[in-house]
C-alpha cells in the first residue's frame, strides 16, 4: 500500500513511525470509517521510563490527536514475571510495592503527551491477570498455545541457541501478554496493539488468540528499532539511561542530550519527537555546514517542551546560550550536592567526574585526562591525582565539563 486512507496511518507513516503492519488495508479501513483503541503496554521495571520509550508514547499521541482513542496499559501483572524477548537473563523479580512505587512514577509522564480527561486511558493488567485461576487459565487460554511454535519466535530461539536459561516463569510471558490484548478488547473494544519491532511475535500471538478464543479481528502495528546514524541504541549514553522524569535527569541535561544529535538523524528525529509540521521539518532538515545546529537547537527546545513544558525548555536553551556562547557559567546548569568535609578534606577529581555522571568510571576519567578532555571551572585537568578544594569554588560552586557539551556544578552542602 502506498497511500493510506485514515489520517492515523498517514501521519504515522509521513513520520517514519511504521515498521510492519499486520493487515495493512483492514486497519486502515477500520481506522478510516471511525475512532478505534490502541494501546502499548509498558511493564514497571523502573521509576521511570526512558528516550528509548518515547518514540511508542509518540505514536500513542498521534492517535489522540488524529481522532482516535490511545490506551497505555501498565504492566501491574506482568512486571512480575517479566518480558525475556531478545534479553541474556532474566530480568530481576519486583515486589508488588516496588511494582507500586514505579507505576506511580511512570504515570507521571504520559499527562504531558495524552488527555486522559478526553479519549486517552490508562489500564493496569493486574486488574485482570493477578486474579486469574490458574488451572482455569490453562484451560481457557493455554491450550491455544503451540510450544513448537513457541520455540520458533526469535526473541526466545535467540535465547535458547546461545544455551542460556529460559525459566518457565518468562516462558509465560508471550502467553500473558496475548490474553492482555484479548481482554483489553473484551472490556474495551480495543483492536489494535502496537510496540516496538521486537515486539511482532508477541502482538502476533495476541491476534491469533483473539480469532481461538472470541473470534474477533485484531490487528498489530510495530515501529523500527530506534538507533542513531552511527548505530547507537537509543536512550543511553556513557552516563546512563536518558530519563524522562526530570527527578532522575535534570532538564537541561536532556535538552543537551537532543542538542548534540548526530547530523544525519536531525530530520529524522523532528518527525519522530516533535509536532512540528512537516513543511518546517523539510526546511529545517535542509539546512547545511554550520546552520544545522540551529536545527539542533530546535529539536532540542521543541521535544523538550513536550515533555517538561515550554518555559522549561526555553530556560534550558537559554542555559545553553549563556553556557556555550557567552562561556559564562550559568547557575542553573545541572548540579550534584557533596559533603562540605569532603571539599574540605580534598575530593579526588577522578571520583568527581565520576559522582558528577560525566563519565562511567575512574578509568574513563584517567583516559579523559590523558585525552586534554576534562575541565574543571573552565581550566583543563592535567594531573590524575589533583583534588577539588573549598579553594576551587567559585560563586558556591565548581564547575566540571566534560568536553564541550557536557558540564555539571559541585556544589557542597
Amino acid at each position: 500500500m502506498t497511500a493510506f486512507k485514515s489520517d492515523f496511518l498517514r501521519t504515522l507513516d509521513e513520520r517514519g513511525f511504521i515498521h510492519q503492519i499486520s493487515d495493512p488495508e483492514g486497519l486502515d479501513a477500520r481506522a478510516a470509517k471511525g475512532p478505534i483503541a490502541a494501546y502499548i503496554g509498558y511493564d514497571a521495571t523502573a521509576s521511570s521510563l526512558h528516550v528509548g520509550h518515547l518514540m511508542q508514547i509518540m505514536m500513542l499521541h498521534w492517535m489522540q490527536e488524529t481522532g482516535h482513542k490511545p490506551i497505555a496499559l501498565m504492566g501491574g501483572g506482568t512486571t512480575m514475571v517479566g518480558d525475556p524477548s531478545f534479553k541474556d537473563e532474566a530480568r530481576k523479580l519486583l515486589g508488588v510495592e516496588d511494582i507500586a512505587e514505579n507505576l506511580a512514577g511512570i504515570r507521571k509522564v504520559f499527562s504531558r503527551y495524552l488527555d486522559f480527561d478526553g479519549a486517552a486511558s490508562m489500564v493496569n493488567n493486574a486488574d485482570w491477570l493477578l486474579g486469574l485461576n490458574y488451572l482455569e487459565f490453562l484451560r481457557d487460554v493455554g491450550r491455544h498455545f503451540s510450544v513448537n511454535r513457541m520455540l520458533s519466535f526469535d526473541s526466545v530461539k535467540l535465547r535458547l541457541d546461545r544455551e542460556q536459561s529460559l525459566s518457565f516463569l518468562e516462558f509465560n510471558y508471550m502467553i500473558l501478554q496475548a490474553y492482555d490484548f484479548v481482554e483489553l478488547n473484551r472490556r474495551t473494544g480495543c483492536i489494535l496493539q502496537m510496540g516496538g519491532s521486537d515486539q511482532w511475535g508477541n502482538i502476533v500471538n495476541g491476534i491469533d488468540l483473539g480469532h481461538r478464543m472470541a473470534d474477533v479481528q485484531l490487528y498489530a502495528l510495530t515501529s523500527p528499532l530506534l538507533t542513531t546514524a552511527s548505530g547507537a541504541k537509543m536512550g543511553k549514553t556513557a552516563s546512563g539511561a536518558v530519563w524522562l522524569d526530570a527527578e532522575l535527569l535534570p532538564v537541561f541535561e536532556f535538552w543537551q542530550y537532543w542538542r548534540n544529535t548526530e547530523d544525519a538523524d536531525v530530520g529524522r528525529f523532528l518527525k519522530l519527537f516533535t509536532k512540528l509540521p512537516m513543511g518546517e521539518i523539510a526546511r529545517l532538515a535542509a539546512l547545511g555546514g554550520a546552520e544545522i545546529n540551529e536545527a539542533k537547537k530546535v529539536l532540542a527546545t521543541e521535544v523538550t517542551a513536550l515533555l517538561h513544558g515550554r518555559e522549561a525548555a526555553d530556560a534550558a536553551a537559554e542555559t545553553a546560550r549563556k553556557t556555550f556562547e557567552e562561556g559564562a557559567t550559568a547557575q542553573d546548569l545541572p548540579s550534584i550536592d557533596v559533603p562540605a568535609a569532603e571539599l574540605d578534606a580534598g575530593l579526588g577529581v577522578l571520583s568527581a567526574f565520576v559522582s558528577a555522571g560525566l563519565v562511567p568510571s575512574t578509568g574513563e576519567a584517567r583516559r579523559q585526562v590523558k585525552a586534554g578532555g576534562l575541565r574543571v571551572n573552565d581550566v583543563q585537568v592535567g594531573d590524575e591525582r589533583a583534588t577539588l578544594t573549598t579553594a576551587n569554588l567559585v560563586d558556591g560552586a565548581v564547575k566540571l565539563s566534560f568536553g564541550k557539551k557536557k558540564h555539571v556544578l559541585l556544589r557542597p552542602v
